[in-house]
């Protein structure tokens, strides 16, 4: 799923949506033991709108459209034999919820297999949407198509902070005793099954949500969606980063790190209505490079630099971006928007290597005093 097509599914997860039914939520209850304390199948229709509301807020956040805490997988052939996660998603789609044994299988699937410290909860919904399609005059066709899909929440529960209550009968602050255990509405993981791609369903991948990018939870994506966990957006960058140390060496500068990141931008504009996410990979980095001027004694490291850091993997063009330029130095931290990047300049001065920047107005503020640089 591509970014517009995931924020199709997220602005028509609400009821004021005349495409969109939210039929039945399923909610579960694992304890630090991984014992499933409770199973109950709710209908939405019958729902108090307080309750819908409540469910609603909490698994939409899983629809993110942020591609670095919304990720893509696909099931490996395995997954699809019996018993196995890929299984249990689809007969759990195809059961609507209505099927007390499968529910049951899968929350004991997911308590047994992901790891999470504190007890959680689990919310599913079994969801249904009208994909309108048009044709080249603009005008709806008749053949709509249902899209059906589960959308899962996983929310941990602790007993709160510690802190003091008032009691209304006897007028007293009492300390409050943590034995209540509350559940978060921000959901830490998440997955959508099966993806909406190319306005259509596709039972062989599956949406993963993070709240923690840099650390996301690899015991959800492997272990209770059976699929092979890639890296992190912040590892792609890191492993980025290191490529580019290894293959520019002595020439990597300022004007360097810049166009790489705008040409990386390009990338991801050029393909932004792709359902295929843009990646960056030995020879589309070559490229870049090429363009750029770099020596080609330099270029020809390219391949072999990329393979030791990320074997034949490509990387995630949109997780290599950097949305300011932050230039450090010892005691000096200086951070550029994209906008004022053309402003900055390294040189040499004197024997000194200098960081130059270039201020069309000469009124400037300093700890948000206006000064004036004569």
């Amino acid at each position: 799923m591509n970014k517009k097509e995931v924020s199709e599914i997220r602005k028509n997860f609400s009821d004021k949506s005349g495409f969109f039914i939210m039929e039945r939520i399923l909610t579960g209850f694992v304890d630090s033991d991984k014992n499933v304390r409770c199973q109950a199948v709710h209908s939405c229709l019958t729902m108090p709108v307080g309750e819908h509301d409540l469910y609603e807020e909490s698994l939409k956040k899983v629809l993110c459209t942020n591609t670095k805490a919304f990720t893509e997988y696909e099931f490996p052939n395995e997954a699809y034999e019996e018993g196995q996660p890929q299984d249990i998603l689809y007969r759990l789609l195809k059961s609507e919820l209505k099927d007390e044994e499968i529910c049951g299988e899968f929350l004991a699937h997911i308590a047994n297999n992901a790891v999470i410290e504190t007890p959680f909860a689990v919310m599913t919904a079994y969801c249904s949407y009208t994909v309108r399609r048009k044709d080249k005059k603009d005008d709806f066709l008749e053949d709509d198509e249902i899209y059906r899909y589960i959308l899962t929440a996983i929310c941990p529960a602790d007993t709160g902070k510690e802190g003091f209550i008032f009691d209304n009968d006897s007028n007293e602050l009492f300390k409050k005793e943590n034995i209540e255990l509350i559940v978060s509405k921000a959901p830490t993981d998440g997955f959508l099954y099966p993806v909406f791609s190319n306005r259509s369903t596709d039972v062989n991948h599956v949406m993963y949500y993070t709240k923690n990018i840099k650390e996301p939870n690899i015991s959800v994506v492997e272990n209770v969606l059976g699929c092979n966990f890639v890296m992190s957006a912040q590892s792609e960058k890191t492993a980025f980063q290191s490529i580019l140390r290894g293959v520019v060496g002595d020439d990597l500068d300022y004007m360097v790190i810049k166009t790489v990141n705008e040409k990386i931008q390009e990338v991801v504009d050029e393909n932004k209505d792709n359902t295929e996410k843009a990646v960056i990979d030995s020879g589309i980095l070559k490229d870049m490079l090429t363009d750029m001027g770099i020596p080609q004694e330099r270029i020809e490291m390219t391949e072999p630099v990329f393979e030791k850091v990320c074997g034949n993997a490509p990387l995630t063009a949109s997780n290599l971006i950097d949305t300011k330029t932050v230039v450090a130095s010892a005691g000096i931290t200086v951070n550029i928007k994209p906008s004022a990047a053309d402003k900055i300049r390294t040189s040499v001065i004197d024997g000194r290597k200098c960081l130059l920047i270039d201020i069309d107005d000469p009124t400037i503020e300093i700890n948000g005093l206006p000064v004036n640089l004569e």
